[in-house]
């Protein structure tokens, strides 16, 4: 049986999809199974309960396991004799790992080092820029023509969470990924601006992303999940990155046997949510 935290979020979703697909037999933990929306066959637990007794494999979200707390469920994982953890971890661990200028990679490659420990198999997926950061525009979007954020010539190769989770589901699934951490990609380097006119062009409208200076942006972005340090640090990534194209990873075609879904392709998805 698989096991997999944070079934309906953006990239859970599709572990999920892809595993049912394969016709595996799945536990989906989530905050309120009751209003889930799983494929058939598909059941559904409370995140909090860590059903893992005859789970040979896990899908680790980490914003899951900093909520139950790590070293409560990798010691379950172990004790119901969990024997792989695919855990979604991030492209900066690959960055200088300076607590004060890099935070998120620090904790996510203490997580890695964690589950190392456990003596368990192991794959650590990596992205980068997830193309569903393009959400954070939809109320600006909604409400005019103009997207204002920081650095408008930032580059990245944001990647759909799609083909996020066809790779995480096929470490899961197949021994050849055990050990390995694929860094992934979308297929094309794109900056702020080309995003938003990139979205202007499947909803059918003219948008254009105006630049506003680094304190305001940080002032925008600090709350919830991003804490002020989170925010300087991506910032701070965003700054370096300007007029820079990203490289594009070959892993998302290598693991599926297929190109990476483009920014395009993930707008059409969802441009339900730019209307």
């Amino acid at each position: 049986m698989f096991v997999v935290t944070g079934a309906t979020g953006n990239v859970g979703g599709h572990v999920v999809k892809e595993l049912a697909d394969a016709g595996a037999e799945v536990l989906a933990l989530t905050r309120d199974p009751e209003a889930a929306r799983l494929p058939e066959g598909v059941r559904a637990a409370r995140t909090e309960e860590m059903p893992l007794d005859g789970a040979t494999a896990l899908f680790l979200n980490p914003a899951v396991v900093w909520q139950v707390g790590t070293e409560k469920l990798l010691e379950r994982a172990k004790e119901s004799g969990v024997r792989r953890i695919v855990m979604l971890s991030s492209s900066s661990v690959l960055q200088d790992l300076d607590p004060h200028t890099n935070p998120i990679g620090v904790r996510h490659r203490a997580l890695e080092d964690e589950i190392e420990r456990t003596g368990l198999e192991w794959t650590f997926v990596r992205p980068g820029a997830f193309a569903a950061n393009a959400l954070q525009w939809v109320d600006q979007i909604k409400a005019g023509d103009v997207v204002y954020g920081p650095y408008a010539g930032a580059q990245m190769a944001p990647i759909h969470e799609a083909d996020m989770g066809a790779v995480a589901a096929r470490a899961l699934l197949a021994d050849d990924l055990v050990g390995q951490t694929p860094e992934l990609t979308g297929p094309e380097s794109l900056s702020f601006a080309d995003q938003v006119r990139i979205i202007g062009e499947v909803v059918g409208r003219p948008l254009r992303y105006e630049e506003i200076p680094h304190e305001a942006a940080r002032e925008r972005m600090a709350g919830g999940f991003l804490t002020p340090e989170m925010a300087d640090s991506l910032l701070r990534v965003f700054a370096e990155l300007v007029d820079r194209p990203q490289a594009v990873s070959p892993e998302v075609e290598r693991i599926t046997g297929r190109p990476g879904r483009t920014f395009a392709q993930w707008v059409e998805d969802r441009v339900a949510a730019f209307r």
